[in-house]
C-alpha cells in the first residue's frame, strides 16, 4: 500500500531532513509550514497556520496522509503559554486529520527537556536527572509543553486508533535557516565572525559541559529514526531517545571546531561566558560579512540562536542519552559526531550561508 507522509514543520532542521529522506525512499511527501519549504525537489508544499482550524482544513482538503510527523513548535514568553499554544497546534492538526480517517501513525519530535525541565527551570539544581538519560525516567513535577504535546497525541490515538511514537533527540545538528534551536549553524556563524574580526573563539558554557561527556543528534539520524519507528511493528506506541551513538567531550571538540575555522580557541576560564552577550552587537558585523562574501542570508537572527546554545552548553551536569531501547528493537544507524559538524559546515559553505 502507498505511504503518504505529512511533515509538519518541513522548513526546520528536523522536518527538512526528514522530507528529503522520505522522498528519497519513494514516499509521497507533503510539507506543512506557515511558509512552506520550496527548495526540496518533489516536496508538495502545504501553507497553513496550525493555530487556525479553518486554515488547516482548507490547506489539507486534498491531503490524506497515512503517516504524520510533527517536528515543529512555537516559542512563547512563559511555559504556561508554551503549553497552551503548542498543545493547541497539535490538537488542531489531529482534529482536522481525524475527519479523514487516513492516519495510521503519528510521530512527535520533542527532546531532552522532557528530562531536564522547561526553559524556565532548565537543568536547575533540584531537577537534575540521572544520566545517561533513559526513556523510563518519570515526568518531572513541572509544567512542560512537551508533556502537553504528548498528551494530545495519546488522546487522539485513543480516539482514532492510530499508532504513535515519541522521539527525544539531544541537540539536533543540521542545516536550516530561521530555526529557533540551531546550535550547529550558530557555532559556524560565531566562528566565522571570530575569523573575520580576529576574535578568539570563546567557550560559552559551564565547567560540567566543558569537562563532561555529551552527545548530539545528527538531523539525518533523526530522520532515519522517525521513518524506522513509524514503519516498525515493535516500535509502535513507544518513546525513544535518539542520538548519534557516540559520546564526546567539548574540551576536545571545541578545539577541533576552532581548528576547522582557523580561529584561536579559548576554553573554560572559570565562569560561564554567555554567547548571547558575546554576539549581542554582531548583527551589523554579520551584514558586512554577508555582503563581502555575497552570502544568501544577511540577517544574523535567521541563522544564529545563541540564547539556545547558552541553554545547552550552560547546563550544570554532563548530559548524554541511552539508546539501548532503539538498539534492541533493531535501529542500528550510527554517526560520528565530529563528522556531523564538518558535514554541516560544508553544507553551509556550499549554500553560501557562511564564508
Amino acid at each position: 500500500m502507498s505511504k503518504i507522509a505529512l511533515v509538519v514543520g518541513a522548513s526546520g532542521i528536523t522536518g527538512a531532513n526528514l522530507a528529503e529522506k522520505l522522498i528519497a525512499e519513494g514516499w509521497e511527501t507533503y510539507g506543512l509550514a506557515r511558509t512552506p519549504n520550496t527548495e526540496i525537489n518533489d516536496l508538495k508544499p502545504v501553507a497553513a497556520d496550525l493555530l487556525e482550524t479553518a486554515s488547516l482544513r482548507s490547506a489539507l482538503a486534498a491531503v490524506s496522509p497515512t503517516h504524520v510527523y510533527i517536528t515543529t513548535w512555537m516559542r512563547n514568553e512563559t511555559e504556561a503559554e508554551n503549553i497552551r499554544v503548542n498543545s493547541l497546534m497539535v490538537r488542531n492538526l489531529l482534529n482536522v486529520l481525524s475527519e479523514k480517517r487516513s492516519v495510521e501513525h503519528v510521530a512527535l519530535v520533542t527532546g531532552l527537556k522532557h528530562y531536564l525541565g522547561p526553559f524556565e527551570a532548565y537543568a536547575k539544581a533540584g531537577f537534575l536527572p540521572e544520566t545517561p538519560l533513559r526513556e523510563e525516567h518519570p515526568r518531572l513535577d513541572l509544567e512542560n509543553f512537551y508533556y502537553a504535546q504528548e498528551d494530545e497525541v495519546y488522546a487522539a490515538a485513543k480516539r482514532d486508533g492510530f499508532t504513535w511514537s515519541i522521539h527525544r533527540p539531544h541537540t539536533v545538528i543540521g542545516k536550516a535557516v530561521g530555526n529557533a534551536m540551531n546550535m550547529g549553524t550558530t557555532l559556524a556563524v560565531y566562528a566565522s565572525i571570530c575569523k573575520e574580526t580576529e576574535r578568539p573563539f570563546i567557550w560559552p558554557g559551564s565547567a560540567a559541559q566543558w569537562n563532561g561527556l555529551s552527545d548530539v543528534t545528527d538531523a539525518r539520524v533523526l530522520a532515519a529514526h522517525l521513518i524506522w519507528a513509524s514503519t516498525t511493528e515493535a516500535a509502535r506506541n513507544e518513546a525513544f531517545n535518539v542520538v548519534n551513538g557516540d559520546v564526546f567531550r567539548w574540551s576536545r571538540l571545541w578545539k577541533r571546531l576552532a581548528y576547522y575555522f582557523d580561529v584561536e580557541a579559548t576554553g573554560f576560564t572559570g565562569s560561564i561566558h554567555s554567547l548571547e552577550k558575546e554576539m549581542a552587537n554582531d548583527a551589523d558585523r554579520w551584514l558586512q560579512i554577508a555582503q563581502k562574501y555575497t552570502l544568501k542570508e544577511e540577517d544574523l537572527s535567521r541563522l544564529a540562536t545563541p540564547w539556545h546554545t547558552d541553554l545547552d552548553l550552560g547546563r550544570p551536569i554532563e548530559v548524554m542519552t541511552n539508546m539501548s531501547k532503539s538498539r534492541k528493537l533493531g535501529f542500528t544507524v550510527y554517526q560520528d559526531t565530529e563528522e556531523t559538524f564538518y558535514n554541516l559546515f560544508e553544507q553551509l559553505r556550499a549554500s553560501k550561508l557562511i564564508p
